[in-house]
């Protein structure tokens, strides 16, 4: 810190700047401005009409602004030398970007829930380490668990576990695998609004390359249609698109049996019980007894449902030609026939939605449905198909004559759109003695194949082109009801995250309690993340911000502190002032990192 000196001799007394530096990590000061001995500044003082201690104080702080030196910054000198080599072995380049994530995991009171979990079992190492490890890892070093026990020795706070340690910490994890989840929950609404009056609720599967299934690891249909080893994960997501609850049920299992169970369960343990709540899932869970059991105790539900797998009575109702309107006017019924042959009005309307309600059943529910119709949607639709057709006729061309394409039925894959003409082999010999010999093996019967495209499935497709519908028990603002179904993009995007960003699905585990705990870990990685968006206000991408995480390293300068060895830009100004701690001055002694890990160890929830 710069500051006047004031130097004593037997005869003379002189003034002069000095300033704190750091010279290899010890700190002593050193002259950077000469000003005068004391007759001198004595007569310029009494010029000007002020004391001597007034003038010295005026004449620092104008040598300080014309040099454009702040009274607070100190110096570090650090001593480096041409012709010495550095240590082996010795790293000292450190990500600090986990400790934005870090401060999140504190806020959660995740430490606290470990500590009662560490009581209760009693063991000796430190599985706080062990799990915000894997969750920062997680989310900036995705990979296996030894490769994440690897690179978490980059972070600046080098973990103390050993493997071991990690893989016991797994088990423990998994013993109190609801009460995490609970108590994640009720510390996050400390933290972030929660919207429990709105509740999402998806589903979806992860490959296992094993030759053997387990109890949990079990053969079943896979998103992309195949038959693997499959772990389901299901998972509950707030209005706001935090993740609130998740359950693991084995590959082979309805998806749709396990929303009530988990439902019920948040109900009681978050104190949802006879609180208003509206479920919003996909037309995977558009079943009577979902829908049976969300109409009860003030629940209500919103659910997609497929215009193709409608009853024929209810189907007729949807492509009537009249009865629709177009969101927020009541006044005015459409005929979408004279919108769609009419040129101008086609494009006067192309991203208008327009919707009708025709009133359905269930065995046991009275519900709407509420059909949406948009043109650019149409369009979306065909033009996709387009791609498909043509990938269709690649496969056709490209194929040996006669040779077998396997096809599928799986509605995003365009070999759907294959049809497929099977014909016998006839066999030429002559049916002679020799070749009814008792010795000679049956032949085998041969078949030909032949491929053309399959123009009534697109004829059957192209009927249900810009149509989309929601079943629904509420009765309300078609525009509220149709923005609650639009937001279940949401729970989507979530998943993205968690398989593409997260690498979830990078799993080396075969014991049940560890892969359950895998997914835990995931979760708070997502549910962590999350808030790190919201406090962000939603300003970047998830590759943005995820990979600045990961830049954000520093690098060590030995005996003073560490430098940045980032690009400082808009996003990680944000996340200094957000957070309340800078790691972006040229150099950041080591006690004022030391303060920063105090700071984020020592954080209080607020909302």
């Amino acid at each position: 810190m710069a500051r006047i000196k004031t130097t004593t001799s037997a005869n003379s007394k002189s003034y002069s700047i000095i300033d704190d530096y750091y010279r290899n990590g010890k700190r002593t000061t050193k002259v950077i401005d000469r000003i005068g001995n004391y007759n001198t500044i004595l007569d310029l003082a009494n010029k000007e009409g002020i004391d001597i201690d007034t003038w010295l104080n005026n004449y620092l702080n104008k040598y300080l602004e014309e040099h454009n030196i702040s009274g607070n910054i100190e110096k570090v000198v650090i001593e480096k030398y041409a012709n010495k080599l550095i240590p082996q072995n010795v790293t000292n380049r450190f990500n600090i970007g986990y400790l934005f994530l870090k401060d999140i995991y504190y806020s959660l009171k995740l430490d606290q829930i470990v500590k009662n979990i560490t009581r209760k079992y009693k063991f000796e190492f430190d599985l706080n380490e062990v799990l915000s490890n894997l969750v920062f890892s997680r989310i900036i070093y995705p990979s296996s668990k030894l490769k994440t026990y690897e690179l978490s020795q980059k972070f600046i706070e080098t973990p103390k576990y050993n493997l071991e340690n990690l893989y016991r910490g797994l088990t423990y994890l998994n013993n109190d695998l609801d009460y995490i989840q609970k108590e994640l929950y009720n510390n996050s609404k400390s933290v972030v609004d929660r919207n429990t009056r709105i509740m999402y609720f998806d589903c979806t599967n992860y490959y296992f390359d094993i030759n053997e299934e387990t109890d949990m690891q079990k053969y079943g249909h896979g998103k992309d249609g195949k038959a693997k080893p499959l772990v389901g994960m299901g998972l509950f997501m707030d209005g706001n698109g935090l993740p609130i609850a998740m359950n693991i049920f084995p590959g082979n299992d309805n998806e749709t049996k396990h929303l009530i169970p988990l439902q019920e369960d948040i109900a009681k343990d978050y104190n949802l019980e006879n609180k208003r709540t509206i479920i919003c899932t996909d037309a995977a869970m558009c079943t009577d007894e979902i829908k049976k059991f969300n109409i009860k105790d003030g629940r209500a539900f919103v659910i997609t449902q497929s215009i193709k797998k409608l009853k024929e009575i209810y189907k007729e109702e949807v492509f009537k030609d009249d009865n629709w309107r177009i969101v927020g006017d009541l006044t005015k019924i459409y005929k979408l026939s004279d919108i769609l042959n009419n040129e101008e009005d086609s494009k006067k309307y192309y991203e208008t939605v327009f919707y009708k309600i025709v009133q359905t059943e269930t065995a046991h529910v009275v519900q709407d449905l509420i059909v949406t119709f948009q043109i650019k949607y149409r369009d979306y639709l065909r033009n996709v198909r387009k791609g498909q057709i043509e990938r269709a006729k690649n496969k056709i061309s490209s194929s040996k004559k006669g040779d077998k394409i396997k096809l599928s039925n799986n509605p995003n894959d365009y070999r759907r759109l294959i049809k497929e003409e099977i014909k016998t082999i006839e066999n030429n010999k002559k049916n002679n003695k020799e070749d009814n010999s008792l010795n000679e093996p049956k032949k085998k019967e041969k078949y030909s194949y032949s491929y053309s495209i399959d123009t009534d499935v697109i004829k059957e497709e192209e009927k249900y082109d810009g149509y989309y519908g929601i079943t629904t028990n509420l009765n309300g603002d078609i525009k509220d009801i149709l923005a609650i179904s639009k937001n279940r993009w949401e729970i989507e995007e979530s998943f993205r995250i968690l398989k593409t960003d997260f690498d979830s699905g990078t799993i080396y585990l075969s014991r049940e309690d560890r892969i359950k705990s895998h997914f835990l870990t995931c979760f708070i990685s997502l549910l962590i993340y999350r808030i790190l968006e919201n406090k962000l206000n939603y300003k970047y991408t998830n590759t943005t911000l995820i990979e600045k995480l990961r830049e954000m390293e520093v690098y060590e300068e030995k005996g003073a502190g560490y430098s940045p060895a980032y690009v400082r830009n808009d996003l990680t100004d944000d996340l200094h002032e957000t957070f309340g701690f800078r790691t972006d001055y040229e150099i950041v002694p080591y006690e004022n990192f030391k303060k920063i890990f105090d700071k984020v160890k020592n954080k209080k929830s607020t909302q």
